[in-house]
This record gives structure tokens, C-alpha cells and sequence, in this order.
């Protein structure tokens, strides 16, 4: 048997040559005088052999023991060479497989389903309370208790909300690491029970019809874009989702000049399933009352017949108005808590469902469910929408009847913006005179406005 100071001595010579221990353990020295553990074994009939490491890093009595542990895997009908690939092969796997590299192969297969900006969302949720705390760990080595630590980090900002629903993203990216082979179980799931609860959030909305004029006064008083005013107050009179407010477009207006002038939707801007949103047959049309046709009309005169928007953004004529535009007009306006733009299709579902009540009109409760855009399955629901067009009608006007009394024309609202336009546009041509002042002088500079040119 070998001693260390045997090991130590072995020195390069003109042949690689081995120098034996037990049990099939042999020292081989290279030419070049490197050493390193060797472990000769037979499986199946067949010679093999084992490399343990480079020695001195690898100590004899650590060889010893590898030799010892290959030899009992022999025994066990094991071959210690394909079981230590397998294990190499599976720390590699899981080196690679880290929860963030998991959880971006899950988005990433998932967010062709989604509207890009709900994609967007659920990324930024695990890039601001998720990679920090397991993004780096494999997910096998995950613990219910380590995802219950991201979620308890969520809840201590008072976000319980958020909690619940990144719990929930979590535990689908486990349920896609378990399909994929890189997981076993879900451990977001077993801690679903110890978030803290959440108690339904219903939007703030006001439902007396007073009270939702005094709305509309409060938000038109103030001063703001006359885009934003006139947004707001289409929202009111269709009671359409916000989001559908803001992407409206001019050539979704038609029949203006009519008695039955419609705002068609497409389906690919209503809050559907992708399937539905890329299916015509669910396009939206919303029959316009007459004070939405001014409203539109005022708009149309405002932006142009040919702008890609009814609602630009001030800062880019092709963009929409914001997300938070309209939030931020009714906080402005000291509506926090008391009314959002959201909650105009409660208000209007509370009036005309209790108006129906009043006037024992049972079938105008589907209807007006229906005016809210909340879709049905199956066929009949699509044609449901076109059958009931002109009740729609009739609900729709008596809604913007009882809600605009009093209140003043939209061209009102407007007055001020082009006042700020006008401005802004000699703004703009005393901006180019100054240039062309100081234009080189191989180049002529522009002549002012209004004054005629002698040569002509």
C-alpha cells in the first residue's frame, strides 16, 4: 500500500508510469509529472476505470474512501462511472434551471396569450419581488417556506392584493417547471392558505343620479386638456371601459349624420379571451346618443378626420392618452374614494336597472348587461347584441338625457384648448422665424408670415 510520502516522491520520468495502492486505487504520473487517483473495477465482465482527481488536492485517504464508495456501487450492480455522469449531468441541469431561468420560459411561452401590457406587468411583479429573494436558486431546492417569504415581504408593505396574485404567478411557473421535469411539486400552492385574506374591492362609483351630475360638474370645472374633458365625458355617456375610451379610433365612428349613428369596437380592443379578441364576430357596437355624436363630433374637429386616435396623447399625437390621464382628472377633481372613471358602468347599471324596476321593464335587465359589454357564450349571444339594437338605442339615450341635464355643450370644453393651441402655434412660427435668421448665408431664410413676396 501507498504512504504519502510515497506520493509525494513520485516524480516524471521519460514514461507515465502508476504507482498501486489497493483495491484497484493506483496513482498515475504523467510525463509531465502531474498525479492523479485512479480507480480500476470490472462491471458486467468488463475492465473500467475511474479518475478521483489530481493529487495533492485529492489526499490519499480521501482516495481511499472514493475508492471505497465506488467499489460499494459495484457491489449494489451500479456503475460508478454512469452514475457519476448522471449526477454531473443532473447538478448541471439544475445550474441551469435556476426559478428566474424557469419563470422567463414560462412567461415567455405564456405572454403570446396576454395583451402586452399585462405581460409586461406580470414580468416587472417577479423582477421587483421575486428574482431578489429565489431567482438564483434551482427550483427543486424551493421550499414552501422560502416562497412564503417573498409573499410575507409583499404583505409587510401593506400590498395584500399583490400578494395573492404573485403567489399565484409562482405557483404556475412550479405547475410548468413540474410538465417541464425540472420540479417535483408546487410549494407556492401548499402556502396559498396562509396569505393574508383579501376582502372584495369594488371600484368607488357614485349611484344616485344627482350625485353623478355633481360628478361631471366637478371634473368639467376644472382646468385640464380639452382631449382629457372630452374623453372623460364619452366615457360617462357609453359607460364603456376605459381602456376602450382611450384606443378609440375616428374610423370606428359611423352614421354620425344619422338617426342611428353606432361606434363599432373591434374585437381585438374589447376585454376578451385571445381567441375571441382576434374573432370579428366579437366586435362591440355601442349605439352613440346624441350628445355622444357632439362629443365625438367635437373631438373629430379637434384632432382631424384622419388622426390614427380620437384621444392623442399631448406628448405624441400617434400614442393614447395615458392609463392614469383619466384617474388622475377624477383625483384632481377630489373624487378620490368617492368615484373613478371605472365606475361609470356601476352608475349607469345602478340607474337603469332601477329605472327598469320602476317601470316593471324585467327584460331591460339583460339588456342593459349587455350594453356593458359583459359576453356570453355561444352564437346567440353575438346576434343578441344586433337584435336588441334598438332598445340599446332607447336605454342609451334616456341614460345621456337624464345624465347631461344641465350640463353644457362639449364645445365648451374645448374652448380654452384652442386657445392653447393658438398660442402655442405663434409659439411655433416665432420659433421658425428666429432659425431662419440665423440661417448661413448661401441659404435664404424664410419670409414672415402674411407679408407678400415683391417678386411676385
Amino acid at each position: 500500500m501507498l504512504t504519502d510520502l510515497a506520493c509525494r516522491k513520485a516524480k516524471a520520468k521519460d514514461a507515465a508510469y502508476q504507482l498501486h495502492d489497493s483495491g484497484g486505487l493506483f496513482l498515475y504520473v504523467t510525463k509531465a509529472g502531474f498525479r492523479s487517483w485512479r480507480f480500476k473495477y470490472r462491471f458486467h465482465g468488463k475492465e473500467k476505470r475511474l479518475t478521483f482527481g489530481g493529487y495533492p488536492e485529492v489526499s490519499l485517504p480521501k482516495a481511499r474512501e472514493l475508492r471505497d464508495l465506488a467499489r460499494e456501487k459495484v457491489r449494489e450492480g451500479i456503475d460508478p462511472g454512469v452514475d457519476r455522469k448522471q449526477r454531473a449531468a443532473e447538478a448541471a441541469l439544475q445550474a441551469e434551471n435556476t426559478f428566474k431561468a424557469v419563470a422567463i420560459a414560462w412567461h415567455t411561452a405564456q405572454k403570446r396569450l396576454w395583451k402586452p401590457r399585462y405581460a409586461e406587468q406580470v414580468l416587472q411583479r417577479f423582477e421587483n419581488d421575486v428574482f431578489p429573494l429565489i431567482g438564483t436558486l434551482p427550483t427543486r431546492a424551493i421550499s414552501a417556506a422560502l416562497v412564503l417569504q417573498v409573499i410575507r415581504a409583499i404583505e409587510a408593505r401593506e400590498a395584500h392584493e399583490m400578494a395573492h396574485r404573485v403567489r399565484q404567478h409562482i405557483s404556475d411557473v412550479f405547475v410548468f417547471a413540474i410538465a417541464s421535469g425540472w420540479a417535483e411539486d408546487d410549494p407556492a400552492h401548499v402556502v396559498r392558505k396562509a396569505l393574508t385574506p383579501t376582502a372584495p374591492r369594488l371600484r368607488p362609483a357614485v349611484t344616485k343620479l344627482a350625485a353623478a351630475q355633481r360628478v361631471l360638474a366637478k371634473t368639467e370645472g376644472q382646468s385640464a386638456y380639452a382631449v382629457t374633458k372630452l374623453a372623460a365625458r364619452l366615457l360617462a355617456l357609453t359607460a364603456a371601459r376605459p381602456g376602450v375610451i382611450r384606443m378609440a379610433a375616428p374610423e370606428e365612428f359611423e352614421a354620425l349624420e344619422t338617426a342611428a349613428p353606432i361606434w363599432r369596437v373591434p374585437a381585438a380592443k374589447m376585454k376578451l379571451t385571445r381567441e375571441r379578441r382576434i374573432d370579428s364576430t366579437y366586435e362591440f357596437v355601442i349605439p352613440l346618443s346624441r350628445q355622444a355624436v357632439e362629443v365625438v363630433k367635437v373631438a373629430l374637429e379637434l384632432v382631424g378626420p384622419t388622426a390614427p386616435l380620437l384621444f392623442p396623447s399631448t406628448r405624441d399625437f400617434h400614442a393614447p392618452i395615458s392609463d392614469n390621464t383619466l384617474s388622475k382628472f377624477y383625483r384632481d377633481a377630489g373624487l378620490r374614494g368617492v368615484h373613478v372613471p371605472h365606475g361609470w358602468r356601476a352608475t349607469f347599471s345602478t340607474l337603469m336597472n332601477e329605472l327598469a324596476a320602476d317601470e316593471d321593464r324585467e327584460e331591460d335587465r339583460d339588456i342593459i348587461d349587455m350594453m356593458l359589454a359583459h359576453v356570453r357564450n355561444g352564437v346567440e349571444a353575438a346576434y343578441n347584441r344586433a337584435a336588441y339594437m334598438k332598445r340599446r338605442r332607447e336605454i342609451g339615450q334616456r341614460w345621456a338625457d337624464m345624465l347631461m341635464a344641465g350640463a353644457v355643450a362639449p364645445s365648451t370644453l374645448v374652448a380654452t384648448q384652442r386657445g392653447t393651441s393658438e398660442r402655442a402655434e405663434r409659439r411655433r412660427g416665432r420659433d421658425r422665424r428666429l432659425a431662419s435668421a440665423d440661417a448661413p448665408p448661401h441659404q435664404p431664410a424664410r419670409r414672415k408670415a402674411g407679408r407678400k413676396d415683391p417678386g411676385a
